[in-house]
């Protein structure tokens, strides 16, 4: 049987190249930094909801065992982690896995980083509460196989928190000109607008998988604020959402 692979070698090189940036708060990767309190309000939120947990508790993520596809530095792996969640970070870059360790070690934090694909954790069996994968289906090759193996890799009444950028012209000012050419907040060719994907396209996809859609929001950027904030109605760029596995 062939195996099948949704990495994009050529995706994976552009954030290779960046991996010792990752927790610079004004280098290359200062949009996430700026996001992560948005996407962390999110996700904390929606695993609060689906497992029963009081977010003020100590350790409320306890006995929870959460992958964070696509990990980068570990961003999003740290703060689950320190909510004692069991963290398994995985990423197809493999510069991106030593920085997360040595940092994670730094911050006295125990994670487990794997250079790993959704795809070969699925046949290897691994299941978790919680999937998370932030932006990072649009860099994939393949979404809907992508999404298969997300959904493999979920326990039933497991939880996917997914983010990513909407097709449209305003993304494409956005996401492209404004945060790549203008902003230069991350280097020219980062993103392909030909890969986004709109929020119906993506709760489609995510159904086609075996998962149900229950949320989505977007995430909004206030130039004048300079922050980030959810909303309901708003999905033109970033957005986010929940499906559970029935």
């Amino acid at each position: 049987m062939t195996k099948i692979s949704t990495i994009d070698a050529a995706e994976v090189a552009k954030f290779e190249a960046m991996a010792a940036e990752w927790w610079d708060a004004d280098g290359k990767f200062k949009p996430l930094h700026q996001m992560n309190p948005c996407r962390l309000s999110y996700i904390t939120d929606q695993i609060a909801a689906q497992f029963d947990r009081d977010l003020t508790a100590p350790a409320a993520f306890a006995g929870l065992r959460i992958l964070d596809i696509g990990c980068g530095g570990g961003l999003l792996s740290e703060p689950m982690a320190r909510l004692g969640a069991e963290v398994v970070g995985a990423d197809a870059a493999p510069r991106n896995i030593p920085v997360a360790q040595v940092h994670a070690q730094a911050s006295g934090l125990t994670i487990d980083y794997r250079h790993t694909t959704a795809e070969d954790m699925a046949s290897a069996g691994e299941q978790f509460d919680v999937v998370l994968n932030m932006e990072v289906i649009e860099h994939v090759e393949g979404p809907a196989a992508y999404l298969a193996a997300c959904q493999a890799l979920l326990k039933p009444g497991g939880l996917m928190i997914c983010s990513t950028i909407n097709r449209n012209p305003k993304s494409y000012a956005m996401a492209i000109i404004g945060a790549e050419w203008v902003m230069r907040w991350l280097p020219k060719g980062t993103h392909d607008w030909a890969k986004f994907i709109t929020p119906d396209e993506l709760y489609a996809l995510i159904t086609g998988a075996g998962l149900r859609p229950v949320d989505r929001k977007g995430m909004v950027f206030n130039p004048i604020l300079w922050r980030w904030s959810l909303s309901a109605r708003d999905l033109s760029v970033n957005y986010v959402t929940a499906s559970v596995k029935p």
